[in-house]
């Protein structure tokens, strides 16, 4: 299995003296080879045929701008990586995916730590992505807080929608 990466993020992937690469393949067992100049890296599933596609996530989550530590979370089963192409709302103007990010980002980071905070998740803005980390549930809502700023909804009214659901999720389930 083959997956192409940023070039600017292969030493990320990799890590000081192939740290990062050496844990990945220790997690998964799979064999990873880096062509540094293309971005292409070569995925071989080792004695376990899931990790291969672990490590694939986890190289994922690297090339979306999160650090090892955080794309480390992806080892865990109910972990997942979710992707919003802001291009999907801003077209290719590079002007518009620009706008969109810093709307997502906030002032100084604010809007992007305040969904971390009350999702549970790892945000992550890189080129023309948003990428979450996190369970399904953290996900879907994160995923739909993101796509709420980048169709235009008020910073309040997002944060009023994540309050809610942190409100609801905090209650658990009914007790009988």
């Amino acid at each position: 299995m083959y997956i192409r990466i940023p070039v600017d993020r292969i030493g990320a992937a990799i890590g000081p003296n192939g740290e990062i690469k050496k844990e990945i393949e220790r997690r998964t067992s799979a064999k990873l080879t880096f062509d540094s100049e293309s971005g292409c890296v070569k995925i071989e599933a080792g004695n376990d045929p899931l990790g291969a596609l672990k490590a694939e996530n986890v190289l994922k989550a690297i090339a979306r701008g999160f650090s090892s530590q955080r794309a480390f979370r992806l080892f865990d089963d109910d972990q997942l990586l979710e992707i919003v192409d802001i291009t999907d709302f801003a077209g290719d103007s590079e002007r518009a995916i620009a706008r969109l990010k810093g709307r997502v980002i906030g002032e100084k980071g604010k809007t992007r730590e305040t969904i971390e905070r009350l999702t549970d998740t790892y945000i992550s803005i890189y080129g023309k992505t948003v990428a979450a980390i996190g369970n399904a549930e953290q996900v879907a809502v994160a995923r739909e807080a993101i796509e709420m700023l980048l169709s235009g909804r008020e910073h309040a009214t997002v944060y009023r929608f994540l309050e809610k659901k942190r409100r609801k999720n905090q209650r658990g389930p009914p007790q009988f």
